[in-house]
């Protein structure tokens, strides 16, 4: 896994759709969801580990550039 988009398609496959209109949100309920899976044994230790680290780091950077933002405002 390495995109956002492919967690997506990931957590579709298992009837899991996460769309909302805040994308932080949208990035903590996936990672949550990846986590349930994992635990129910859906996939491997390293897809697990991957997925969890496209979605911080995703989470990072929009965190960076709210930050950013109400720093310039």
């Amino acid at each position: 896994m390495n995109s956002v988009y492919d967690i997506r398609m990931l957590l579709k496959r298992f009837g899991t759709f996460v769309y909302s209109r805040d994308r932080i949100g949208d990035l903590i309920l996936m990672e949550s969801e990846l986590e349930e899976l994992y635990k129910m044994n859906f996939f491997s230790q390293q897809e697990y580990i991957a997925g969890k680290l496209v979605l911080q780091k995703e989470r990072n950077i929009l965190e960076e550039a709210e930050r950013g933002k109400r720093a310039g405002s």
